[in-house]
């Protein structure tokens, strides 16, 4: 899926890896559109002037921005910044497009790469100095229709996860401390790693209220108050190529890569089987010929296949190959089957194998991918649901954080892993190298016992209870070798809580009454 590179925190991303992200990119942007959304490109230098013209904005990425300093061997006279986002690129060209209510509302996206030089240790797709986005940007006039065209936008960020990737997610709106820096507030969509037991952040929707039309004068009189002057509300929001990472380490195995149907680059494989020297060279070409057919089949009705007709490689070696990137179907076709008009589907999310007729291929297949897709959302919709519980006391938190009761889910492939390591592997099978992102256990068999969740708890709200809770469950990892560390932050606040609040609730920091339940967990 990636190359490493020679810079720090930057990775090539291969076809197998990218012909997902365009997946995403073309089922996002036909609906963005829908909306009235157009797409434009601006500059990825950002002046310093511009840049730190939102102070409270600019201060959370402050330590990431990436300065350009030099031309050759002549130092600039002012230092440019490489874009860790573009508001401050984009706004200022809104204050002088906008004069009149008739040029609102504004409704751009930009399909990009920004920068952001992190000095944590950086992971192939969920943390990197350099990624690639959408950010939608746009301008209303009235607080009203920017409000609605949040939560549109947001239902478009679950639908990627849920319709594409096979990952269902928690909607809901960020608490203070975690919402966007400038912002009013922050929507977001939130995925769990059941084999780590984290929660991570699949993406965000903001409404940044009239912080920024402020900041950058993006004013229009409104035609309801002559001579009066407003200020327009505004909306951002993105998602990244994080996304195939969470889809990597939701729905992985040991084997490798299990790709969803529907953003898999190649959703079928057709493998010629049994060639041996016994095998007549006119009953090999029969079999390569009917190989190239089942694939033209395929393609006819668009189903994403290929073949696989290499001579110097095996059948088993072919199967070991396209298993460990993740191809959701194996056909298999043999000179036995070719005499039984049939063959053999293998199913990469179960392992199941399947002898389907050959006038039967282009439904049954097509049934197969979605059967499978809803194999791998129900899965991980049942991870997702017996790691989320409601406590309402501190100690039950801390409690449920780390021992929560409850099996691990099982299947052919074996254990959800309780603590992997997800790292980069690289393998020799054959003369190939394979690059791919797996988990490995721990040899730890008591880690391997616990069963981390993520928590509801009854919340105030308040960022010092907030960063109280984080310190509080922060864990010795020298006490208890291969937890997590880290302490438990707020994911959002569930548009849909597992519980409704009682009146009168208590926060759990048992200083404040509660305002809402609030999902809680260790976050990537």
């Amino acid at each position: 899926m990636i190359e490493y590179y020679d810079v720090s925190g930057c990775y090539v991303l291969r076809p197998w890896a990218f012909a997902i992200w365009e997946s995403i990119q073309n089922f996002f942007d036909g609906e963005i559109r829908k909306l009235g959304v157009e797409n434009c490109y601006f500059p990825m230098f950002v002046s310093q002037a511009a840049l730190e013209k939102e102070k409270t904005h600019i201060a959370d990425f402050a330590p990431e921005v990436a300065w350009v300093t030099r031309s050759g061997k002549t130092e600039l006279a002012e230092p440019i910044a490489v874009r860790p986002t573009s508001e401050t690129v984009m706004y200022p060209a809104y204050a002088k497009w906008v004069q009149s209510h008739r040029d609102l509302p504004i409704k751009l996206n930009q399909w990009c790469n920004v920068v952001r030089w992190e000095f944590k240790h950086p992971q192939p797709f969920l943390r990197t100095r350099e990624f690639l986005w959408q950010e939608g940007h746009t301008a209303f006039a009235t607080q009203e229709e920017a409000a609605e065209e949040v939560l549109q936008i947001l239902d478009f960020y679950a639908r990627v996860y849920e319709e594409l990737l096979a990952i269902p997610v928690v909607k809901g709106r960020k608490t203070e401390k975690e919402k966007f820096a400038g912002g009013d507030y922050t929507t977001t969509v939130e995925a769990f790693i059941s084999a780590s037991g984290r929660a991570i952040q699949g993406a965000t929707s903001h409404h940044l209220g009239q912080n920024f039309s402020k900041m950058f004068e993006i004013i229009f009189e409104d035609p309801k108050k002559p001579g009066e002057k407003q200020y327009a509300f505004q909306n951002s929001w993105g998602l990244t190529t994080r996304t195939i990472g969470v889809m990597t380490m939701v729905h992985g195995d040991n084997m490798g890569l299990v790709l969803p149907p529907r953003v898999a680059c190649v959703q079928i494989i057709v493998i010629p089987c049994g060639i041996t020297n016994s095998l007549s060279e006119e009953d090999r070409e029969a079999l390569l010929q009917k190989c190239n057919q089942y694939f033209k089949r395929l393609l006819n009705v668009n189903v994403r296949a290929r073949t696989d007709l290499r001579d110097n490689y095996s059948p088993g070696w072919k199967f070991n190959h396209w298993e460990l990137k993740g191809v959701p179907i194996r056909l298999e076709v043999g000179p036995r089957d070719m005499k039984s008009k049939q063959f053999v589907a293998v199913r990469r999310d179960t392992g199941e194998k399947l002898t389907i007729p050959e006038d039967q291929a282009e439904t049954k297949l097509q049934d197969l991918l979605e059967e499978i897709h809803k194999n791998l959302y129900n899965r991980a919709l049942s991870d997702l649901t017996s790691h989320m519980v409601v406590t309402n006391t501190m100690e039950e938190f801390q409690k449920q954080l780390d021992t929560g009761k409850g099996k691990h889910r099982v299947t052919k492939r074996g254990p959800a892993l309780s603590y992997p390591m997800f790292t980069l592997v690289t393998g020799i099978v054959g003369r190939w190298r394979a690059v791919c992102v797996t988990a490995l256990q721990r040899p730890n068999s008591d880690a391997a016992a616990i069963r981390i969740v993520i928590v509801q708890i009854p919340f105030c709200g308040e960022i010092d209870c907030e960063d109280w809770i984080k310190k509080i469950t922060a864990k010795d990892q020298d006490l208890e070798p291969g937890a997590p560390s880290m302490g438990a932050k707020s994911l959002c606040i569930p548009f849909k809580p597992l519980k409704e609040l009682q009146s009168g609730a208590k926060c759990v920091c048992d200083n404040s009454s509660a305002k809402y339940y609030t999902l809680f967990g260790r976050s990537y």
